[in-house]
């Protein structure tokens, strides 16, 4: 018989999907049932159909949340809410693991947390996203300026008419923090900005560089 420690030993990574198991289940008329009795044991633990993680007795490090939101679904890189507080920018720790997709919004409850997903056009997409991670968990994430830029963007509540509503917005409503504000990398805002072809994300670039030069 084929033991979650057999299927531990040949997988790569504690996080694995259903025709990696299967695969190793070769031996099983029906690795299905057997698939089933691992997740009834708590052997696996079913993240979303078709994806599983290692029971918590047999996983060999944590699970990197970053690392389960972009298989959970794709393609997608974490940003908004959850990387802004992941740098620092925000100082709420943030508990629901927030991405961003050109597919449709999509919300998963996990045994790991909620993972929500916000669509972006394809344009707007690319710039300023990373690899985080390590080299056992990496995964895609937003660099702190597509964060910020991706929160402005998709939160449809803030509605700007003035350059001085996005100091309430950023330092009272999110509480960014001003000297993270200040250190973020203008050349890189600039090419986000460009990408998103957006008054409402030039203007809040032309704030932080006001921010920036006054207190220089």
């Amino acid at each position: 018989m084929i033991s979650i420690l057999d299927i531990r030993q040949h997988a790569a990574s504690d996080i694995l999907d259903y025709q990696q198991v299967v695969s190793m289940l070769g031996e099983y008329s029906k690795p299905r049932d057997r698939i089933s009795t691992m997740l009834d044991k708590g052997e696996l633990i079913r993240v979303r159909k078709g994806l599983y993680v290692l029971g918590r007795a047999f996983c060999r490090r944590p699970v990197v949340p970053g690392q389960l939101a972009n298989l959970i679904y794709g393609p997608s890189y974490v940003s908004l809410d959850y990387a802004l507080g992941y740098y620092g920018l925000i100082p709420e720790r943030i508990e629901e693991i927030t991405s961003v997709t050109t597919g449709k919004y999509r919300i998963y409850e996990t045994p790991f947390g909620v993972f929500t997903y916000r669509p972006l056009s394809p344009p707007r997409y690319v710039p300023g996203v990373v690899f985080g991670g390590d080299e056992c968990d990496h995964h895609l994430i937003a660099t702190p300026e597509k964060a910020l830029i991706d929160k402005v963007w998709c939160d449809k509540r803030f509605k700007p008419t003035r350059m001085d509503d996005y100091g309430a917005y950023l330092f009272d409503d999110l509480r960014i923090d001003q000297q993270q504000l200040i250190g973020l990398d203008p050349s890189l805002l600039g090419t986000i900005a460009a990408a998103f072809s957006s008054r409402k994300i030039d203007i809040l670039v032309r704030f932080i560089h006001q921010v920036s030069r006054s207190t220089a």
